[in-house]
């Protein structure tokens, strides 16, 4: 009957109607948050971004003016050759619930270090006997290995058992009158290189500090989580750390293949508790280090160097390859470096300093902008769909808006180019493909453990302690080590500082 269609018509308009109204404000809501965070985000990205853009042409002007003075550095010793009977080089190596490693460790070291110009300090804990006898199994009675027993359960901080093997080797200097020339500091899990001691003993003849590259061994198994360390440590020491060094600002240390002249560090330890010169209420000591002996008036360095045979001099480890741990490890860098960091180091008295420590700390502000960023994308979506359907349409985004999307946009593009040809030039092509996606994977990561580290660092505000996660570790199995053809006791013939 046309009345009854007419009157339904009208009875299904009214119910439309009423629903409309209701859609409309909350989709036209979702639009408004959506444009402010991204609004939000874009600008502290694009500000983020000129900040790395910045780093870029520093490093690219220095590339293109960089001197060749330090190209070439002094042969190696042959073993046997040692003009003193005392070992130059204390290499320490803490060891916590490690026994699963620390024997391939030790076997590395031994067979890639031939000399006996470095003694290995092992350090274990009362209530860990099993890494200490895989320790003393590796070493196969060498003189040069020395298991050290802290008389005090574990697990403590890794500066603690730092501290623990200082004492011990000041101990063996007192009973046999000599002293060691460096500190060297590796951890349990790392393959050391052949000629790393080489380049210690020429980088600290006018140095008091020098760090090597970290390059991450990639797990197939787990390409994404694992992969995404090798990534941010080809950026870091491939462009931003040789900036660093070069600008003469405060360096950060990153705790393994790193070096010390053995007064500076007695220095830093002069009048503080035990005369022991790690910060014990640091969860980043290995940082702050670096930080400390710059400010005392030392001078460190970072060195890019490679071997006879063309390899780079550097250290290689396994990192954490699931997700839980690798969210644990990143809680406590950020901690210690953005966080608790900014209280117990401050800010440097340079512009140069100013600007390098306010890039270690913006890893918290850097999690917020993601989160207020994919929040954005995810309620634009939902809006973008919401109009394909018909249920609302959205405001067209006004000039300045516009901009803002085509920058981020450019700069993005930018960021993972670099990071791309960063992982290229270190670990390959294959691997600089696989680099795009782990950004995201670097992302979801950071936004987790900053989460963590703002609650654990609230808590500290309060009096709780900060807690130290155990990292699980693992490592290749000791094999022959590979020296390099040009020179049979892993002598680094050509190097570039920086």
């Amino acid at each position: 009957m046309p009345g009854g269609s007419t009157l339904g018509q009208k009875v299904e308009g009214f119910a439309d109607g009423l629903l409309a109204g209701p859609l409309a404000n909350l989709f036209a809501s979702l639009d408004f948050a959506a444009t402010e965070l991204l609004l939000f985000a874009g600008i502290w990205f694009v500000i983020g971004a000129f900040d790395d853009l910045a780093l870029d042409l520093a490093w690219l002007w220095q590339t293109l003016t960089a001197q060749r003075r330090d190209s070439h550095i002094a042969p190696h010793r042959a073993p046997g050759d040692a003009p003193t009977a005392s070992p130059e080089f204390a290499v320490f190596v803490p060891a916590w619930d490690e026994a699963e490693v620390i024997g391939d460790m030790v076997a590395h070291c031994l067979a890639r270090w031939p000399t006996r110009d470095y003694r290995l300090y092992i350090g274990t804990y009362a209530n860990d006997p099993a890494t200490a006898a895989a320790a003393r199994e590796s070493a196969r009675g060498d003189a040069r290995v020395r298991v050290v027993m802290l008389d005090i359960a574990g697990p403590t901080s890794k500066a603690d058992c730092l501290n623990g093997l200082w004492h011990a080797m000041r101990a063996d200097e007192a009973a046999r009158g000599w002293s060691f020339r460096a500190v060297v500091l590796h951890d349990a899990e790392d393959v050391v290189h052949p000629a790393e001691l080489g380049l210690y003993r020429h980088a600290l003849a006018d140095h008091d500090f020098v760090q090597i590259p970290v390059r991450p061994l990639i797990d197939p198994r787990a390409r994404l989580i694992s992969g995404h360390y090798a990534d941010e440590f080809a950026e870091a020491h491939l462009r931003k750390m040789p900036v660093r060094s070069r600008l003469g600002v405060a360096m950060p240390c990153a705790g393994v293949g790193c070096a010390f002249r053995r007064e500076v560090l007695q220095a830093l330890g002069h009048g503080g508790a035990g005369e022991a010169p790690f910060a014990t209420d640091s969860l980043t000591e290995d940082y702050e280090l670096g930080i400390r002996i710059h400010e005392s008036g030392g001078r460190g360095i970072f060195v890019r160097a490679r071997d006879g045979a063309g390899d780079l001099i550097a250290t290689r480890a396994y990192f954490p390859a699931d997700l839980g741990a690798s969210v644990r490890q990143k809680t406590r860098w950020m901690i210690g470096i953005a966080l608790s960091g900014w209280d117990r180091t401050g800010w440097g008295g340079s512009a140069g300093d100013l600007w390098m420590r306010a890039r270690d700390r913006r890893a918290a502000l850097a999690a917020v902008v993601l989160v207020a960023g994919y929040l954005g994308l995810l309620l634009w979506s939902v809006v973008g769909i919401a109009s394909a359907l018909g249920i609302y349409a959205p405001a067209p985004p006004d000039a300045a808006a516009r901009v803002l999307l085509i920058v981020t946009g450019c700069t993005l593009v930018w960021r993972l180019a670099i990071r791309a040809a960063c992982t290229g030039w270190e670990h390959g092509w294959a691997e600089a493909c696989w680099s795009i996606p782990r950004a995201l994977v670097s992302n979801i990561i950071a936004v987790m453990a900053a989460r963590r580290a703002l609650v654990a660092y609230a808590a500290s505000l309060g009096g709780a302690a900060l807690p130290w996660d155990k990292t699980r570790h693992r490592i290749p199995a000791a094999l022959p080590a590979k020296l390099p053809a040009s020179d049979p006791a892993g002598v680094p013939m050509a190097a570039r500082h920086g």
